[in-house]
């Protein structure tokens, strides 16, 4: 999603550079890295923010709906926003 978004042109790769980095340095961030993929989607959250693409509220439901859906598909079936059992 980062790479396309991207490539339309919502952020030149720099900028990405400069949003993901400042997320990896935060105070409190996990020293061995294991905490990335939460750095990446807080950079990305924060530059769909920032541009106006996406509230930050909306962003943090889409997630939460993502995670439930994620909790509730059995094991090796797709999991889609249609398992949320909460939609």
């Amino acid at each position: 999603m980062t790479v396309h978004l991207h490539e339309r042109g919502l952020f030149t790769w720099t900028e990405w550079a400069e949003a993901l980095s400042g997320e990896l340095h935060k105070p409190g961030r996990a020293e061995d890295g294991s905490d990335y993929f939460d750095c990446w989607v807080a950079a990305l959250s924060s530059i769909l923010v920032d541009r106006g693409v996406a509230d930050a509220e909306t962003i943090t439901a889409l997630q939460q709906s993502w995670q439930r859906a994620a909790e509730a598909t059995p094991h090796g079936r797709p999991i889609t926003l249609h398992n949320d059992p909460q939609r």
